[in-house]
């Protein structure tokens, strides 16, 4: 099991975009510039001359499409999901839900 990452280099707005790829039901309006920054944050994500993205999070690689809207895909939502939770970032969210309650 990877090590619980460290939640104190998210700023609000990948706090923000955490949750909301982590929301139920499916957001339909995360935006692929909150979504780069988050990965570029969180792991590595790096454009390749092919235009996709190489995006590394913990041991996960993915090559991704840019969006051809702003918004990005429920598929991807559902990728960046099982990568995020595989570099152990279900515990985080299920913090920062909590703390949100607490407010």
């Amino acid at each position: 099991m990877s090590p619980l990452p460290e939640p104190i280099s998210l700023n609000n707005h990948h706090r923000d975009t955490l949750l909301r790829i982590f929301q139920h039901p499916t957001s339909h309006n995360i935006e692929w510039p909150d979504v780069a920054s988050l990965l570029g944050v969180v792991g590595t994500i790096e454009e390749q001359r092919d235009g996709k993205f190489q995006v590394r999070v913990g041991t996960e690689m993915q090559f991704l499409d840019r969006p051809k809207h702003k918004d990005i895909d429920v598929q991807l939502v559902v990728d960046l999901r099982r990568m995020l939770t595989s570099a152990g970032y279900l515990p985080v969210v299920g913090e920062l839900r909590s703390k949100g309650a607490e407010d």
